[in-house]
This record gives structure tokens, C-alpha cells and sequence, in this order.
């Protein structure tokens, strides 16, 4: 299972990885509750998250595209480079108490387009790192460390936010960026993926779309997360950390985060040991248990209950999000690879904007309890509708990668 480890690319991109998602799940948490401390209000959070994520997605399409055309790992280190910027920048102000909502949400879209270049690269440079017959472990390793940081840094971020102010919790996260972009620089991985012969961007926009339609069982998956996406994040970004800001508090909602995590981490594990040629299917299925974090929101508001909860939510993220990278590295080819991740994370997130700033309104007119009934109830027609297509149920993973390692 540790074979990928071996691999020095593999290992920088690892590290890089993970210490970004120390900071970014410390920030996530940072962010809401500096947004709270300056207006109280759950509309105005959801439209800051919103723009940042309407700008991650405007973005995307050209992420793909350079992280076609340049060396992967450089686009990483432009990435990490801006966003070092953006979120020291906005560190400094609330530290010293001079940030207003409408900086803080332009500095957050910068963030967010950083992010939206840094995506699709990491994504299709993981099967650089490491031989073929170790991208299953690889992914699972990979996704072991992160979701294994978010632990950390979930749990770090609420204790930070309330000692000492989410300035810091910002602050740490532009310093982990730097110490990645160094990571990131230090990568070296076979020529020959990249650089080939240039064509306009619009060709090469077109070349992606064409992969990405041409496959049903991608096109059917990005369509139920675009819904899926948009009740989670709705409910994790926005009214989560209302409902908590009223019952369990801020250093109790960064448990729950990091509970969901720590499921994710023991979901990883979960990843690599399976031996199933059919792996979409199964973390297909496996996203029903995303509908009971909202669900224990609206029953039971209790920090235990929430933790267990969570917990089970990431065990089944998990098994999806393993799936889901093999089977992409597997029947998407290398050089038209982070294209297609560019249309995938357009898809999967192009509601979730809608899902931040709509969330805060209808709890207004419809109730909070109500509402997240809501999501859960779509959380659950999503996943329905994955498991209803022909085209997802029978994909099977090369035998290569199922049984490796």
C-alpha cells in the first residue's frame, strides 16, 4: 500500500498537498467566522463564500488548459505564489481590525481563482508521480494525507478561531502555501506529458469538452454532483457554522469538521484495500451517507451526535473520491487529463455559488430545520440518480490498479 512512497515526485506532491490543507481547513473556518464577526450576518457569509466560489469557477476552464500546456508543477507554484499573497494580505487586515466585507470578499475570489488554477494540475500530475499499477495506492495515499491534515487542520482552526481571532487561522494558511510552493518547485516528473504541439486555446478547450462528453458515466456523475455539491457546501460553509454559532459553538464545529475527516482518513484506508473491478459504483453508492450530517443538524443539534455523524459522511465521501480518481486516470488520456478535470470541477461546483448564497435566504423564509431537510433530501435524489445510469453501474477498473500493491 506504501509503494507510491518510493517515488520522490510523489512524496514532494504529497507533502505540498497536505500542508496547503492544513491551512486552507484552518481558513475555511477562519474566513466564516471573520465574516460573522463583521456583520453577523448568514446572507452576507453566504455571498462572500459565493463570489469566492463564482470566481474558482470562472477560472477553471483556463486552469485546464495551462495545466495542459505548462509543467504542471510550475502552475502549482504560481498558484501557491498568489495565494500567499491574497491570504497574508487579508490576515494583516482583520488582525488589525481594518477589513471590510467588501475587501474580504475580493481578496477571497483572488484566493479562489489561485485554487481554481492549482486543481486540475494537482489532479493530473498525481499519475506523473508514481507507475500505473500503483494509482489506486497512490490516490488513496494521497487522499489519506489530506483528509488526514483537514483533521488537523479542522480541529486547530476552531481552537484558533476562538482563542485568538480568525486573522491567525488566515495567517497560518498563507504560510503553509509558501513552505508548498516549494515543494511544488522541486518536483521533477517525465517530460512528454505537456508541451506538445500548440493549437488556440479555444481548439484545446474544444479537444477537452470532446473527452469529457464523450464518456456518459463522467458527464451523468458531474450532473448529480453539481446538485450534491451544492446542498453540502451549503450546509458545511454557511448554515453549519450559523447553527453552531447558536447551539454547539465554534470550537465544537470545528470537531464535527474534523470528525468528518478523520472518517475520510479511515475511508482512504478503506480505498486502497478494496478489490472491486466496479469501484465507481460502490462510491457512488457510499454518498447516502452525506445526507446525514444535515439531517443530524436539523434532528440534533449535540456535539456527540454531530461527531459520529460527520464521521460516517466521510467514510462514504471517501470511498466516491478514490473511485472517482482512478477511474478518470484510468479512462481519460494523460495529455487531456486536467482539461477534462477543468469541465469536471465546472460541473460538480457550478451550483455550489448558488447553493452559498441561496442557503442563508431560504433559511430566513423557510426555517433552518426546513432547510436542511432540504438539503439532505437533495443529497439523496443526487446520489439516486448516479446509481439509476446504466453507464456508471457497469464501468470496471483495468485489473492492473484494482489488484496492486
Amino acid at each position: 500500500m506504501l509503494a507510491p512512497l518510493r517515488y520522490p515526485a510523489f512524496r514532494l506532491l504529497t507533502v505540498g498537498r497536505v500542508i496547503t490543507q492544513v491551512g486552507d481547513s484552518v481558513a475555511t473556518i477562519a474566513l466564516a467566522f471573520a465574516v460573522l464577526d463583521l456583520t453577523g450576518s448568514v446572507v452576507t457569509l453566504g455571498l462572500v463564500v459565493g463570489l469566492r466560489s463564482i470566481m474558482s469557477v470562472l477560472s477553471l476552464l483556463f486552469g485546464g488548459v495551462i495545466a495542459d500546456r505548462l509543467p504542471r508543477h510550475l502552475v502549482l507554484v504560481g498558484s501557491s505564489a498568489v495565494s500567499v499573497l491574497s491570504q497574508a494580505v487579508l490576515a494583516a487586515l482583520v488582525i488589525t481590525g481594518t477589513a471590510t466585507v467588501p475587501v474580504v470578499a475580493v481578496l477571497a475570489a483572488i484566493n479562489g481563482t489561485a485554487v481554481a488554477f492549482s486543481w486540475p494540475a494537482s489532479s493530473a500530475i498525481t499519475p506523473q508521480t508514481a507507475p500505473e499499477e500503483s494509482w489506486l495506492q497512490a490516490n488513496a495515499l494521497m487522499r489519506l494525507g489530506l483528509n488526514g491534515s483537514k483533521i488537523v487542520g479542522a480541529s486547530a482552526g476552531g481552537l484558533l478561531v476562538a482563542v485568538v481571532g480568525p486573522g491567525w487561522g488566515l495567517a497560518l494558511d498563507a504560510l503553509t502555501f509558501a513552505v508548498a510552493g516549494v515543494c511544488f518547485w522541486l518536483i521533477k516528473v517525465p517530460a512528454g506529458v505537456t508541451g506538445g504541439p500548440r493549437t488556440s486555446m479555444i481548439r484545446e478547450l474544444v479537444d477537452g469538452w470532446r473527452e469529457f462528453v464523450a464518456r456518459r458515466w463522467v458527464v451523468v456523475v458531474v450532473v448529480g454532483f453539481m446538485f450534491l455539491n451544492a446542498a453540502v457546501v451549503g450546509v458545511l460553509q454557511v448554515l453549519g457554522p450559523a447553527v453552531a454559532d447558536a447551539t454547539i459553538g465554534r470550537s465544537a464545529w470545528g470537531l464535527v469538521l474534523a470528525a468528518q475527516t478523520a472518517g475520510m482518513a479511515v475511508g482512504a484506508v478503506i480505498a486502497m484495500r478494496l478489490r472491486v473491478r466496479r469501484l465507481l459504483l460502490v462510491g457512488c453508492a457510499c454518498m447516502l451517507l452525506d445526507a446525514v450530517l444535515p439531517l443530524t443538524l436539523a434532528i440534533s443539534p449535540q456535539t456527540t451526535t454531530l461527531v459520529l455523524m460527520a464521521f460516517l459522511a466521510g467514510v462514504g465521501l471517501e470511498q466516491f473520491g478514490v473511485a472517482w480518481e482512478t477511474s478518470m486516470q484510468q479512462h481519460i488520456p494523460a495529455d487531456r487529463l486536467a482539461r477534462v478535470y477543468s469541465y469536471d470541477a465546472i460541473g460538480s461546483f457550478l451550483a455550489v455559488p448558488i447553493g452559498e448564497i441561496a442557503i442563508g435566504p431560504a433559511a430566513h423564509a423557510f426555517g433552518v430545520t426546513e432547510t436542511l431537510y432540504a438539503a439532505a433530501g437533495v443529497i439523496a435524489l443526487a446520489t439516486l440518480f448516479m446509481l439509476a445510469s446504466r453507464s456508471v453501474r457497469r464501468l470496471e477498473n483495468t485489473a492492473p490498479t484494482v489488484s496492486g500493491g
